[in-house]
């Protein structure tokens, strides 16, 4: 019995030995499958299950190894994974830590580029309306590429050869290999912020898929739709399509034909010159011919200037009398103006104005005596009109017929009533002709 229960183990106990018989019996392995219930926490790490028609198992992806996957894991995508089996111990499943993945059927380098380029094509960097022109006829150019590359010397040589008076600025760059794309990036934002070019051509010679990848990272791609100068993009052969190309303003087959593009052959530009001299030529000789047509028909429709001149002088002698005749004219207008002045200064001397004034001084004398007597007569007779109101409105006219007023001798007041006086009180009756005062003994009060 000891026996047995030395052998009972704990759960913890039993799921680390299998634990252990599963990584020693399955370090590595190569499954494939198919992606499902992917999910892709806040920590980096990745999960999904990997399953077939009949099985699944489950796949954990640690995030410095998602780092440097070339593509992303997606939903249903049929991949070959390679990695070691483990056990979970807290929920006791067994799972597969991936090491590495392919993408079944396709490369992940391909595989990696379709998603990329759905990407970017999504938010609009592959648009043709934000494409810039490039320009015709550039004064100095720029070009990123390899220092050492068969490429750079083709641009130089026919650039040179075409237009040798072009400046260029070459901005050397690993064009693949680690850091090659953070270079390239890191060079058009160079050459638009500290160098002036009209255009750039970036690109590097032919090569395989992996060797043109630096063209297909993200940061090179945005850098070139992000340019503001004109990006010409020249990578590989005419067969080999990259994302540079796709956001680039103009895509060249090769680096020799970018050069082709932006320099513009010195003796086709002199045989314009030429031909386009010839022509204005032709047009200032068509043009000064016709124009002398034109004089010709013209001075065969002008008259004769003699005749002209005496249709002027005519016209001179016309205005000269028109102007004699306004000029007598203006002179007796100003002779009858100043004799009336005169006239009217003759009139307004102080001896003329004193005798006038001496003339109406005795007509005014009379008209003020008449004005006072008029004024005196109306006052007297308003006067007499307001003493007869006055007269009839007048106590004193009141009490001549038999009235009298009655005063409280005490209290100086006017008696209106009976109740304003007591018996035994004085009060003084005033009539017309005198005041009587008199001692209130009864008083009866009027039904």
């Amino acid at each position: 019995m000891q026996n047995v229960l030395s052998r009972i183990l704990t759960v913890s106990e039993l799921t680390s030995q299998i634990r252990n018989t599963l990584e020693d019996q399955f370090p590595v392995v190569w499954v494939e499958g198919q992606i499902s219930n992917l999910r892709r926490p806040s920590s980096g790490h990745q999960y999904f299950t990997l399953k077939d028609q009949s099985s699944q198992i489950r796949v954990v992806l640690f995030r410095g190894v998602a780092q440097h996957l070339s593509f992303a894991l997606e939903e249903g995508l049929e991949v070959i994974i390679r990695g070691g089996v483990t056990a979970y111990e807290l929920r006791g499943d067994y799972q597969l830590i991936l090491q590495s993945v392919e993408p079944k059927g396709i490369g992940s380098l391909q595989l990696a580029f379709e998603q990329l380029k759905a990407k970017l094509q999504e938010e609009g960097l592959f648009d043709r309306h934000r494409k810039q022109a490039i320009p015709s006829f550039p004064s100095k150019i720029g070009i990123i590429t390899s220092r050492h590359g068969a490429a750079l010397y083709d641009i130089l040589n026919i650039v040179h050869r075409r237009c040798p008076m072009m400046s260029i600025i070459i901005h050397p760059v690993l064009v693949q290999g680690v850091g090659a794309a953070q270079q390239i990036a890191h060079a058009i934002h160079t050459m638009n912020t500290q160098v002036e070019v009209d255009v750039l051509i970036v690109g590097r010679g032919g090569g395989s898929l992996e060797d043109l990848w630096s063209f297909n990272e993200e940061v090179v791609v945005r850098a070139i739709a992000e340019s503001k100068t004109p990006v010409i993009s020249a990578v590989g052969h005419e067969t080999d399509v990259t994302l540079a190309d796709m956001a680039a303003d103009l895509r060249a087959p090769t680096p020799s034909a970018a050069a082709e593009m932006v320099a513009p052959s010195a003796e086709d530009l002199l045989l314009q010159v030429m031909q386009l001299s010839n022509r204005l030529t032709r047009c200032i000789q068509n043009r000064l011919s016709q124009d002398r047509h034109k004089v010709k028909s013209a001075r065969s429709d002008l008259p004769d200037p003699v005749l002209w001149l005496y249709r002027y002088g005519q016209r001179v002698d016309d205005m000269e009398a028109r102007l004699g005749y306004m000029v007598r004219n203006f002179h007796a207008r100003l002779r009858e103006e100043l004799t009336y002045l005169a006239s009217q200064i003759s009139a307004n001397t102080p001896q003329h104005r004193t005798q006038a004034g001496q003339r109406l001084i005795p007509q005014l004398w009379i008209r003020a005596i008449q004005g006072m007597q008029s004024i005196v007569k109306e006052k007297r007779h308003q006067s007499f009109v307001k003493i007869a109101m006055l007269q009839t409105l007048s106590p004193l006219t009141v009490l001549s017929r038999g009235y009298s007023i009655v005063e409280d001798v005490s209290r100086k007041k006017i008696v209106k009533s009976i109740r304003d006086v007591t018996v035994g009180d004085y009060v003084r009756a005033k009539f017309v002709d005198g005041t009587v005062k008199c001692l209130v003994e009864e008083i009866k009060e009027e039904c």
